[in-house]
């Protein structure tokens, strides 16, 4: 029985200037997994590997217990791909999508597309280039749905989307992996999005895995640290990330077991953006 649905092993590939460097973290069946990271951390890389779009130079990536290159046929007729734009053709309608997507997959399910796209509103005359970003994330979500994706990549869907959208789509990431059977991987910038639908958390920085664990694990490792100036001590300045420092005082990020001892300070609970900013900025005095 395979308890993973995804999982890369050292994993690298290099570019000028910049390397994906010994990536490996697993997504557990039947979960999401949010993955984060500055811009240029090697999130998009990441999922172009996945999906074959890239040659890796090392490591393993295995899909539903598979090798991604030489099964990759097999594979990709149980993924589904949300991007932050639609890739299908403009003037395609609705219906033209359907009839060209649904050719490349076995299990697809045209009854299923059909009420899909009726609960999302959709018409199925209208052409790709006349729906709005939500729609046509939605219409990318029908296809992947209809023929019965087990695992769901999303590169940033929710950007430029308005709150009620993003709310209705995180809603649907909820009832699609309530079987147990499926999973997601959801890069995004939007971490308020993750800290409400994630289970796993993998952070990316500078083409390296900072953490890769459980969302509950992440956010009780860091707290944000306030106080005054005469409080930041040459020590405490040490280890203290994306330290910002100004007359009145101080606040950066913290480790959580480093925290307890500064009981002088404001120590509170740290978001996914204070970690991802925190992390990005490094040591002290950056």
């Amino acid at each position: 029985m395979i308890d993973n649905c995804l999982e890369l092993r050292g994993v690298k590939r290099g570019f000028p200037g910049f390397k994906l460097d010994d990536i490996s973290f697993s997504l557990p069946k039947g979960y999401i997994m949010g993955l984060v990271g500055p811009n240029g951390a090697g999130k998009t890389t990441t999922i172009q590997l996945i999906l074959n779009m890239l040659e890796r130079d090392a490591g393993e990536i295995l899909v539903f217990g598979k090798d991604n290159i030489k099964s990759e046929s097999v594979i990709k007729q149980d993924i589904g791909v949300v991007f932050d734009t639609t890739f299908y053709v403009d003037t395609w309608t609705v219906k033209d999508t359907e009839n060209a997507v649904s050719v490349f997959y076995e299990n697809w399910d045209h009854d299923l597309f059909n009420e899909m796209i009726k609960d999302f509103d959709l018409q199925t005359n209208k052409k790709v280039k006349e729906l709005s970003r939500g729609m046509q994330m939605k219409l990318m979500l029908a296809c992947a749905f209809s023929h019965d994706a087990k695992l769901l990549i999303l590169d940033e869907p929710t950007s430029g989307l308005d709150p009620v959208i993003r709310d209705e789509f995180l809603e649907t990431l909820q009832e699609y992996i309530k079987d147990g059977e499926r999973s997601v991987l959801f890069s995004t910038h939007i971490t308020t999005d993750l800290e409400r639908v994630a289970d796993y958390i993998t952070l990316i920085n500078q083409g390296r895995v900072i953490y890769t664990g459980s969302m509950v694990g992440l956010m009780n490792s860091y707290r944000l640290i306030k106080g005054r100036a005469r409080d930041l001590t040459t020590e405490l300045e040490k280890i203290i990330l994306g330290l910002r420092k100004t007359d009145m005082g101080f606040e950066g990020l913290i480790d959580a077991k480093e925290a307890a001892q500064y009981k002088n300070c404001v120590l509170d609970a740290a978001t996914i953006d204070d970690i991802v900013i925190g992390m990005s900025k490094g040591g002290t005095n950056q």
